[in-house]
């Protein structure tokens, strides 16, 4: 080899070393989240027939559920908290409550109109195992945790149990029609301070009454602090772009995502997300259907890792 060939090669060498040192010093590539328009999804038109009786949407026999809400509906899935042994993996824990209180108790005031909602179940189970079996799925596609994948999708556990404080992140659907005694109070408050975390979801409206009021018997003299699209929490695995996000249904109200924070310090560890006139599980629990839009699906699946992401991490 002659001189000017091993120049060049030496020269090719080490250009080659400084573009692989640069890359090293890259920083991570993330994902950003789609910007999506945030006005509420249009209704489907309704044809009137005479005499003016609106007829029902979406193909739907009066007085029954639209086609792709029955799935899974019939026969009521299990309930009982504790299905799933605990073996030290990570585990979707879907809260249970029991509503054990007069409406006057409620602080909103509200009816229990959606008490049983789809399938006769309880509020607090509404979306179940179809939710938590596709996010789990989610989680265990794109992220290194490996989380339980079974039939269930997580677990049920009690707001009371001891048995919650196996599960660093924890989920509470309709959270508007939480009720709890004075030891189950206690027992969420110990949790949250002692670094669990908690998502309520797919409440609205009044509900943020009551809301409130349980959660100060958890925690007395929490706040809630709307949180903006700068906190961390959006940011913990997906860039989420934008927090203009479309209800599913298209309800008109706008979506909120309200924090607590660690002696209400928002400089501190943030022990909740509260999904405020919004319902991801929703969203999780019909994504393979057909029926709701690719891009809000994805989203609603994108807030939740970021959730579990960051709850895992602080």
């Amino acid at each position: 080899m002659t001189a000017a060939a091993r120049f060049v090669l030496a020269f090719a060498v080490a250009a080659g070393g400084a573009l692989l040192a640069a890359a090293a010093q890259d920083p991570p590539v993330r994902l950003p989240s789609i910007q999506f328009p945030p006005a509420p999804l249009p209704a489907p038109p309704v044809a009137q027939p005479p005499g003016g009786r609106a007829r029902p949407r979406f193909g739907q026999v009066e007085g029954q559920m639209p086609p792709f809400m029955q799935l899974e509906r019939q026969p009521i899935a299990n309930l009982d908290a504790g299905q799933v042994p605990y073996d030290g993996r990570f585990v979707f824990a879907r809260l249970r409550f029991t509503e054990g209180v007069s409406l006057d108790e409620l602080g909103s005031g509200r009816g229990f109109g959606r008490r049983f909602g789809r399938g006769m179940g309880p509020p607090w189970s509404h979306d179940y195992p179809r939710a938590e079996r596709f996010f789990a799925k989610i989680l265990g596609e794109i992220t290194s945790i490996q989380p339980y994948m079974g039939p269930l999708g997580g677990v049920i556990v009690d707001i009371g149990s001891k048995d919650l404080f196996r599960f660093p992140v924890a989920y509470m659907a309709e959270a508007g029609y939480w009720t709890q005694s004075a030891e189950e109070a206690a027992n969420v408050g110990a949790y949250l301070r002692k670094g669990g975390f908690i998502i309520f979801d797919d409440f609205r409206g009044g509900d943020l009454a009551n809301f409130e009021t349980q959660l100060n018997r958890a925690l007395p003299g929490v706040r809630l602090i709307e949180l903006d699209i700068s906190h961390p929490v959006f940011h913990a695995f997906f860039d989420i772009a934008t927090l203009d996000f479309v209800q599913f249904y298209g309800r008109g109200e706008r979506p909120i995502f309200f924090g607590a924070f660690e002696d209400n310090d928002p400089s501190k560890r943030l022990l909740l997300v509260a999904n405020y006139n919004n319902d991801i599980g929703e969203y999780w629990e019909y994504s393979d259907t057909g029926w709701t839009p690719i891009d809000l699906s994805n989203e609603a699946y994108k807030l939740g890792v970021n959730y579990v992401i960051y709850a895992l991490t602080h």
